[in-house]
């Protein structure tokens, strides 16, 4: 892949990704503000990046990095997120649906265990 980033900097607000192969792709400082993504995004990394308001729907994110990404009322539904690394994210009001966890971790503490945690406490 050539060293300059295609999606470095643009506007892509509202775009539509539909069957596409975007495995290791790089967003950084992109507005991506209610875009629609249904693409392989495996190993992709999302830096400095608004994603406000995305939809991720019957995607594969295994391994995909976000950092410093704004996420809030994304959805993210049928998704593989195993492996998927977030930190200093903007997670409000973000919903997931569908999607394997395999390896999801939250603040260190694997997501599967604080399902088991919660379900314990709850029944």
């Amino acid at each position: 892949m050539s060293s300059q980033n295609p999606f470095d900097g643009p506007d892509l607000s509202g775009t539509r990704y539909e069957r596409a192969n975007m495995a290791s792709a790089q967003f950084e400082g992109v507005n991506l503000e209610s875009a629609n993504f249904y693409a392989v995004l495996t190993n992709a990394t999302f830096k400095d990046t608004n994603l406000g308001e995305a939809s991720f729907n019957d995607v594969n994110l295994g391994g995909a990095k976000f950092h410093n990404v704004n996420l809030s009322t994304a959805i993210i539904s049928d998704a593989n997120l195993s492996g998927v690394s977030i930190s200093q994210a903007r997670l409000t009001d973000v919903e997931i649906n569908d999607a394997d966890l395999t390896g999801m971790k939250i603040n260190g503490v694997l997501v599967s265990d604080l399902f088991e945690a919660y379900n314990q406490n709850s029944g």
